[in-house]
């Protein structure tokens, strides 16, 4: 499931589109943050979905080699580890991940199997393979620290992949290091005995609301807290602040004030901690600076209210 810090850059990465196309209707900007949002589970759910593709192909290619006229003693009794993989054949028997792709119309490797063969090429080719065709351990426990191994060391990594998966969706360049670790999150908790069931792309509502809460305060209020960082950065004109930290200050303030179950302390860490991946490398000490600076006044003044969890 997608995680808060995650949904901060997503909000991040609205907002500034937002401000660059000069775009005011925030109706509209605020449901291409969910959307965005959204297809981050379409991503998720091709790259679980390519493990099944592959397996399919390589049972194809078995069939095809055992009738060849040539037929030769390992085309007519090959070793079918793989394709009884107990992993992916849970995966496959999965009417969950069926009815998600079917509803949202996720053929992508019907349409475009080349990428399924490429990533089989490169399966067949490394050692990973041949040690795990080797190993005469047949247990569930192994099929899955190899289709754990394999999405590591094969798909994930894979530049033609990636390509295609940006040239789908410019978002996905950015969501594709988050969902790769929450493919490999969902393929170790796989068990024996259980059936594959599609989680939640939310944690709860709570986490839900907070896209459209963060985005929509943010944006409403950007003229407002424009003039609580400038009173916090007497010595700075506004337009010599990089656009991305006054962006990420924005919305710190917004939960400050509209969060009250967010601890203070754990707003600042996520800003500073994001600003270290999308803004310069000083971004983070000035950031901290002001945030700490606003916050102090804040919570003097009581503008700052925080309660349950968020006191801690």
């Amino acid at each position: 499931m997608i995680n808060r810090r995650h949904i901060r850059v997503k909000v991040m990465q609205s907002v500034y589109a937002m401000l660059q196309s000069h775009n005011d209707d925030i109706i509209k900007e605020e449901k291409f943050v969910k959307h965005s949002v959204l297809k981050m589970f379409d991503l998720y759910v091709l790259n679980i979905q390519l493990l099944v593709a592959v397996q399919k192909l390589a049972a194809k290619k078995m069939a095809l080699s055992k009738n060849k006229i040539l037929a030769t003693a390992s085309d007519l009794n090959p070793n079918i580890k793989f394709i009884n993989n107990k992993v992916i054949r849970t995966i496959s028997e999965s009417i969950s991940l069926e009815g998600y792709v079917e509803l949202n119309k996720l053929h992508n490797w019907k349409e475009n199997d080349e990428y399924v063969k490429i990533i089989f090429e490169e399966l067949l080719q490394s050692s990973l393979y041949e040690k795990y065709l080797a190993d005469e351990e047949h247990s569930f426990k192994r099929d899955k620290n190899f289709v754990v191994d394999f999405f590591k060391e094969i798909i994930a990594p894979n530049e033609k992949l990636a390509e295609y998966y940006e040239d789908n969706m410019i978002s996905w360049v950015d969501d594709i290091p988050f969902v790769n670790t929450w493919v490999v999150k969902t393929l170790s908790k796989q068990k024996a005995a259980g059936l594959f069931v599609l989680g939640s792309l939310y944690k709860d509502k709570d986490d839900e609301d907070f896209v459209s809460q963060l985005f929509r305060k943010t944006v409403l209020k950007q003229a407002e807290y424009e003039l609580a960082i400038a009173e916090k950065t007497p010595n700075w004109e506004s337009d010599r602040i990089a656009e991305i930290d006054m962006i990420l200050i924005k919305m710190a303030i917004t939960e400050f004030l509209n969060f009250p179950s967010i601890p203070t302390k754990v707003t600042i860490n996520e800003y500073i901690e994001i600003s270290k991946d999308y803004s310069t490398s000083k971004s983070s000490f000035f950031i901290n600076g002001v945030l700490d600076k606003i916050s102090k006044e804040f919570i003097a003044n009581k503008k700052i209210v925080k309660i349950g969890r968020g006191l801690i």
